[in-house]
């Protein structure tokens, strides 16, 4: 884990709102539908080497309150933006905590959150979350960070 100072930077994509409580259950969860449909409807348009970004944002509370989730890029063409109806989220400036999430994915991610969740939870975490925005960047050799958005100490 690291920490980084983000800039703000503009993520176009599809859209859906959930809660954590939600994708625990197959029937309630959104977030796998969300991808595929990204997979069909805005991959074939990306070019070679487009970053691909999932953001959360829009926290109703904390982690166990509604929030909305954007599978996209900050790097759509133009043609799929005319084609598509696309929400724009803004990453929010400032600094945020870059965990690693390597492997198989999705189980990767899944295995990333679980140890974001527990290191917030400890009692003794020296970072508390912003619930701004937080990001997920999948990288083309296979690895993805996680940047959790924290309160500037």
């Amino acid at each position: 884990m690291k920490i980084a100072e983000i800039e703000t930077r503009a993520v176009f994509g599809l859209s859906v709102r959930t809660r954590n409580a939600d994708e625990m259950q197959a029937d309630t969860a959104r977030i796998g539908r969300l991808w595929a449909d990204f997979a069909a409807q805005i991959a074939p348009h990306l070019a070679q080497g487009t970053r691909v970004v999932g953001v959360y944002h829009g926290y109703e509370t904390d982690a166990l309150g509604a929030f909305d989730v954007l599978a996209g890029s900050d790097a759509l063409p133009p043609a799929a933006g005319d084609s598509l109806a696309l929400t724009r989220i803004d990453i929010a400036p400032g600094p945020y905590l870059v965990f690693d999430a390597p492997g198989a994915m999705p189980q990767a991610v899944v295995d990333a959150w679980a140890r974001i969740w527990r290191y917030f939870a400890d009692p003794l975490c020296p970072h508390k979350r912003a619930f701004n925005t937080d990001f997920e960047c999948y990288a083309t050799d296979g690895l993805t960070e996680i940047f959790i958005g924290v309160r500037p100490t």
